[in-house]
């Protein structure tokens, strides 16, 4: 039977959940949804009668005979409904989520729609549906993911200890883009604030401490100030008063002293709001900062859930009263509707997807590990199991950090309808998307050329496999005319760069240009899956893909075979997997409290004791849903790491049963060691191990088992037809393939196209595809035809070669943070690994921390003039010195140079900088505020042999660390230990550059790498030609002079000159710093790499979209820098504060000249802390400058540095220090038509007697505004001590304080833009709000590589 072309199951390939449009769909709102409404198939085209979900666990399922159970997947776009029938036969059917004309709930519809084909009469949809026949729902849902990606939830209101009413606005400081001068960030979810006068503290014995009291962690704490609930009351009733009925309380360490939250959501509930989170129940764990989004948005979500479970309930007779509902949450795992939350339930749709292939594709492939590939209309979600769920347990979603447990997906903002774009000579592949209006060019309503219309053009697609849906009437079929008209307009683009740009090459055809896009879109989708992998030290060849999603069949062969693997599964289901696995889930209850034990046999009792509590509580929860204890199952965690350290793994021991020397539950340690070495290659058994929590996970087994009779072949497969194909070489016969006529055991040669009603999946050439005993398909992978790739520039591969370049930089970061074992780089992730050409130029660089940008470039080129030829295999050089172009000297630089036989000399070389905790000098920490010279700063390394002739250098370098002791009044380095290891993590990240530059040439051959090397390089210099071109023709146009200038001061009066002249026809300019101030007697001067550095960064801003970062950069620029001033200072000038401080005044200098935006803080308000037995660094947010169409952003930091600030329970808990207050600085951002920024006020009470340092800027100059707009308020550093008396610090100091001191810190805030009394409406764009697409575990972790 062939698939009727109308019905709902052959709608276009769902959205994947909360991304906007699917690959191929109707609008949302279609006028003609009758086409998906009203035809209703009685089976599944293509689908056995015979094929049935079996229960598993009857006694909390029922009987499949004579009742129904669905799973349903309420999407985005499309709502996707799987029926078990009486009889054990399959339903399924696909409807619009949204199609108000026709229906209300999409869900209740698709319930309605099957019960009536099955049961022969008409339903009516104005009456509740009779649930006699119904035994259970399951239900996946975008409810909660939606609102609040469109911020559509509750009113709410945040009640947060005293002093941090701005906490979660501040949050970790770092801004999420680093090169938008906007700094675009989520809006809050809370809408007012109201303060809780009440105070908890760490308890120490101290004079005029309180009466201790025990937490649940098992820590001793002080209350110093109890609720103040009679001020409360009446602020409460203002809020509701106002309508706020939903609360978020938030209060400092309520995760292990819950009383105080607990007083207060009494209170509120006492006076009648309808819901209350309380941190401490969202999710007891450390860590306010993350807790209190968690909380809000529970109060945000929870009860828009509420309202749509009640809604959904209504369509029912008796409110589905004897009918099991279940939902599916983040983890995977299903609870019953009624405890469902907002804070787990944001990934409840996509979970299922990979519940289902864990349960199927995990399985029929005999164990391999699993990458699940989920390909929609506007990303793509990456995946992995390997015989058990990973989760994460903080991660972002719509901008909101949440602490809870959630499948680790990771989402990336490319999709089938990812616009293309080409730019300055190179291939872009969104992020930009076509969204649901207007969608792809081929829908026919105007819009964009995305990765669609590429596919269409190649012939990839069949516009008649699809309904007639599109265009303005939507009854017109895809039109693969509009992708041509449209994609034309992009190879026009192309050809004219390849006829008339630098290097003139022949044009490409339109389907080249096509084919090309497809390729780039492929290699921006396989780094992901690198990274997913690698982070966790697994190969991602030795995998399976699961391929599911509308639009993952058509690129999943290229993905795999880029990926080296070798097979591609897909299910029979794959459109509409996550429904399925909602059916094969189980149910799942968590409990989970704080510790703060150590892993220790003396506390191995109370850890037991504790679990089988926890253990306890779910098995309780489970039997109460109707479980029988035999089908209940627990699985017991414990939180650990390493004192000292923040990276904490959630350990299962359920391959490590107990032992003598374990708890009763489980050798947890040999579990944690195991994952430790696997995970970063090492383990310190010297250093005692940390409970930081305690969880049990109960499952209740009530998934249905999915049971396929395979249908026979009747002979060989019958080709539907026969299309034309682009591959490369060009067009090829390819036959088409219905997958409903094909049987077990067939085996179809690729190319051919199969297809099915909800998706279209190519098998390429070299690869075959076989029907497999289950239904499904799986393609056996073959290597692709081998291509030549000339060294002449082909925009294609340039985009190719870009991807490529850029992830050998980070699979050598991932190196050198899975080796690295101090906290600075494997958990801070201040470290940035770097390719170079043979003269040493920069390639690619990665991560992006900007003070690194381009600096390393000019590290490699003095070695290769001071080395000379006296460098050979096996070496490894070491360097730090600013006039080698180090930035200060706890940056060391790793350089290995690559060779290549038959090349004499090096043909490429690969680098690594890691900023080391300490490396010697006058202070711990090696960031001395007072440095006067050098030598106090550090060890110094010119030129340093660090590995020779394959050996390292250990006692030679020991030696040269040890060197600052010999000075006067300095320190050789207090941790050798770290820094060796650290070290020797560098060499190997280095030596897998090397290993991945050599694959690269294996594959390609030397001459085309080096040729791609120089013409990446010149395609970062054309992209800032263009820009520099585009600002000075504005300029002409105005009548302005095509030189500009700035100036601007550091807080001891030195000047910062900057004269630019812009050579339009060319496009080039000369950035001359003569006039800037002679060097300083102090730590403010700046080594030339620091200028060029915060050069690049400045022109990345400038050029407003992502290229490539390398030397390209700054080709078309000639920078003058005078020798012996501030910026090029003398060989032995002490620095540290140059790295921090001056290159912040570099770039206010440099976007003041380009008007670019007002001046930020221009400062990183360095303090440190230490004494005998602790120290402590952190940099301090402020007001970033307003510019034209934004305000400036409050409490965040600023151009040069990203760094995120220790969470306040973090702080009090490990160190001598009570946090008094942090919040935005009101006023001090300055006025204007744009608004600048707020700085913070931050005040640290300290307990114990140590040495305090401030090294700070902007003390007496203030951030400047541009255009009328008004500067921003100056810093301020107080001591306030314990007597009373208040005392400026100034700048920069360093002073003894006491116990009971409080330093008071005033951050500056940013410059206004524009005149503050024009009367001119703000931007349309200031209030909308900002979309975060990316999620998962890579995406936090480059976030975290961005953020120091």
């Amino acid at each position: 039977m062939r698939p009727c072309r109308t019905c709902p199951a052959l709608a276009p390939p769902r959205a994947p959940h909360g991304r906007g449009t699917p690959v191929f769909s109707p609008s949302q709102d279609a006028p003609q949804a009758s086409l998906l409404t009203h035809c209703l198939c009685p089976v599944l085209p293509g689908l056995p009668a015979e094929e049935s979900l079996l229960d598993s666990s009857p006694t909390t399922m029922g009987s499949p005979e004579g009742r129904f159970h669905f799973a349903i997947d309420r999407g985005g776009t499309f709502t996707d409904v799987f029926a078990q029938c009486p009889g054990g036969h399959v339903r399924v059917l696909k409807l619009l989520s949204e199609d108000p004309a026709n229906y209300v709930d999409a869900p209740t519809e698709g319930i309605r729609r099957i019960l009536e084909q099955e049961g022969g009469m008409l339903l009516p949809r104005d009456r509740p549906l009779d649930t006699s026949r119904i035994a259970s729902i399951r239900m996946g849902t975008t409810v909660a993911t939606n609102a609040l990606l469109e911020r559509r939830g509750e009113r709410v209101a945040l009640l947060v200890t005293r002093g941090f009413r701005d906490l979660l606005h501040v949050g970790t400081q770092a801004r999420e883009d680093l090169f938008d001068l906007a700094v675009p960030m989520p809006e809050m979810l809370y809408e007012e604030v109201l303060e809780v006068d009440e105070r908890v503290v760490l308890y120490r014995e101290e004079p005029g401490a309180g009466m201790p009291v025990k937490g649940r962690t098992g820590d001793l704490l002080e209350v110093q100030q109890p609720v103040d609930l009679g001020g409360l009351r009446g602020k409460l009733e203002g809020l509701l008063s106002r309508g706020i009925r939903s609360l978020a309380v938030v209060l400092m360490h309520s995760y292990t002293w819950a009383q105080h939250e607990q007083q207060v959501g009494a209170l509120a509930r006492e006076l009648g709001f309808t819901h209350v989170s309380l941190s401490s129940e969202a999710m007891p764990m450390v860590r306010i900062v993350p807790r209190g989004h968690t909380a809000c948005t529970d109060a945000y979500l929870t009860p828009t859930i509420q309202r749509y479970v009640q809604g959904f309930r209504r369509g029912f007779q008796g409110q589905l009263k004897d009918v099991q509902v279940l939902f599916m949450r983040s983890d995977g795992g299903l609870a019953p509707m009624d405890s469902l939350s907002g804070s787990r339930a944001v990934l409840s749709g996509p979970a299922g997807g990979v519940v289902a292939y864990s349960a199927t594709t995990y399985r029929v492939e005999g164990g391999h590990p699993v990458i699940g590939f989920d390909m929609g209309g506007t990303s793509t979600d990456v995946s992995r199991y390997a015989g058990e769920f990973e989760h994460v347990f903080e991660a972002s979603t719509a901008g909101v950090t949440l602490q809870a447990p959630q499948l680790d997906i990771n989402t990336v903002a490319a999709g089938g309808g990812s616009r293309l774009f080409f730019r300055s000579g190179l291939f872009v592949v969104g992020p930009e998307s076509a969204g649901a209006h207007p969608g792809p060019a081929c829908y026919r309503k105007g819009g964009p050329v995305t990765v669609t219309d590429a596919n269409l053009v190649l012939g990839r697609l069949l516009p008649a496999s699809f309904p007639r849906i599109f265009g303005p009437g939507e009854d017109q079929p895809l039109s693969p005319e509009a992708s041509r008209k449209a994609l034309e307009a992009v190879a026009t683009e192309v050809n004219s760069f390849l006829t008339n740009g630098p290097c003139p090459a022949s044009p490409l055809s339109l389907e080249e240009v096509a084919m090309g896009f497809v390729r780039v879109a492929n290699e921006a989708m396989c780094r992901p899956i690198r990274a997913l992998t690698q982070a966790r030290g697994h190969d991602p060849s030795a995998h399976v893909l699961a391929c599911f999603g509308g639009a993952g069949g058509q690129h999943a062969c290229a993905i795999a075979r880029a990926l080296g693997m070798d097979t591609v599964h897909i299910h029979r289901h794959s459109g509409l997997l996550s429904a399925l696995g909602l059916a094969l889930a189980d149910v799942v209850h968590e409990a989970q409290e704080p510790c703060s034990l150590p892993y220790a046999p003396e506390t191995f009792v109370q850890l037991d004791q504790r679990l089988s509590r926890l253990e306890e509580q779910c098995v309780d929860a489970l039997r109460a849903q109707g479980f029988p204890r035999a089908q209940i199952s627990t699985e017991s965690f414990l939180h650990l790491r390493y004192q000292g350290t923040d990276c904490a793994l959630m350990v299962s021991a359920h391959q490590h049963p107990a032992t003598a020397h374990s708890p009763r539950a489980g050798d947890f340690g040999a579990g944690f060691v195991e994952r430790y070495m696997r995970e970063f290659g090492f383990i310190i058994p010297e250093r005692p191990v940390v409970v930081d929590d305690v969880r049990v996970r109960g499952t209740g087994r009530s998934g249905l088992r999915l049971e396929y009779v395979p249908k026979a072949q009747s002979g060989p497969p019958r080709v539907d037809k026969t299309t034309r194909c682009y591959f490369e070489g060009g067009y090829q016969e390819t036959p088409v393939y219905l997958l409903g006529e094909l049987g077990a055991g067939h085996k179809l040669q690729g190319p051919c196209l199969l297809i099915d009603s909800n998706s279209t999946i190519l098998v390429e050439p070299a690869c075959q595809a076989e029907v497999t005993d289950t239904g499904d398909i799986r393609i056996s992978v073959g290597a692709e035809a081998p291509g030549t790739v000339g060294a002449q520039l082909d925009p294609i591969h340039l985009s190719i070669f870009s991807h490529r370049f850029m992830s050998i930089a980070e699979q050598m970061g991932r190196i050198l943070q899975r080796t690295a074992i101090s906290t600075n780089i494997k958990e801070r992730l201040d470290f940035s690994c770097a390719l170079f050409g043979p003269d040493g130029g920069l390639v690619s660089n990665a991560p992006h921390i900007p003070v690194h940008l381009g600096a390393m470039q000019e590290t490699v080129q003095f070695q290769i003039q001071h080395v000379g030829a006296d460098l050979h295999p096996g070496d490894v050089l070491l360097s730090n010195h600013p006039c080698a172009g180090g930035s200060h000297l706890p940056d060391l630089t790793v350089i290995t140079p690559v060779f290549w036989p038959g090349q004499t000399r090096p043909v490429f070389y690969v680098a690594s900088r890691g900023h080391h905790a300490d490396i010697g000098g006058i202070t711990p920490g090696s960031m001395p505020p007072h440095s006067t010279t050098l030598q106090q700063e550090g060890a110094i390394f010119l030129s340093f042999r660090l590995v020779q002739a394959g050996v390292f250098q250990e006692e030679a370098v020991t030696e040269a660390l040890r060197a600052p002791g010999n000075i006067p009044g300095c320190s050789g380095t207090r941790n050798l230990h770290d820094n060796l290891s650290d070290l020797r993590a560098q060499v190997a990240a280095n030596q897998k550059g090397i290993q991945l530059v050599g694959e690269l040439i294996g594959q390609y051959g030397l001459d085309v790498v080096q040729a791609y090397m120089g013409h990446i390089q010149a395609n970062a210099e054309l992209a800032v030609r263009d820009m520099l071109r585009a600002f000075g023709t504005s300029r002409q146009a105005q009548g302005l002079p095509l030189e500009v200038s700035a100036e601007d001061h550091m807080d001891d009066g030195s000047p910062i000159r900057l004269r630019v002249q812009i050579d339009v026809s060319e496009g080039s300019a000369v950035f001359d710093f003569s006039g800037t101030g002679p060097e300083v007697f102090g730590n403010l001067n700046a080594p030339r790499a620091i200028t060029l550095s915060a050069l690049i960064y400045c022109l990345r801003c400038l050029v407003g979209r992502d290229i490539p970062l390398n030397q390209g950069c700054l080709t078309p620029v000639h920078v003058v820098i005078p020798k012996g001033s501030i910026l090029d200072p003398s060989p032995e000038a002490a620095v540290v504060g140059g790295n921090v401080l001056t290159s912040q005044r570099v770039v206010d200098v440099i976007l003041g000249a380009f008007g670019a935006c007002a001046a930020s803080q221009g400062c990183m308000n360095n303090v440190t802390l230490g004494n005998a037995h602790m120290g402590y660094y952190e940099t301090v947010a402020g007001g970033a400058g307003a510019g034209p169409g934004w305000h400036g952003r409050s409490g965040v930091h600023s151009h040069m540095t990203n760094t995120r600030i220790t969470d306040p329970e973090i702080l009090e808990s490990r160190y001598p220090v009570i946090l008094r207050r942090f919040e935005l600085r009101l006023g001090s951002g300055g006025r204007g038509r744009f608004r600048g920024g707020d700085g913070v006020i931050r005040e640290l009470l300290f307990r114990e007697e140590a040495l305090l340092s401030v090294l700070t800027e902007r003390r007496a100059f203030q951030p400047y505004g541009l255009m009328g707009g008004e500067p921003g308020t100056r810093g301020l550093n107080l001591l306030i001590r314990k007597g009373g008396r208040t005392v400026n610090l100034g700048g920069k100091t360093s002073v003894l304080v006491s116990p009971g001191d409080v330093l008071c810190l005033h951050t500056p805030g940013g410059g206004g833009y524009g005149d503050p009394e024009d009367p001119a409406p703000l931007p349309a764009s200031l209030l909308q709000p900002l979309a975060f697409p990316e999620r998962g575990s890579v995406y936090e972790y480059r976030r975290a590589q961005e953020t120091v």
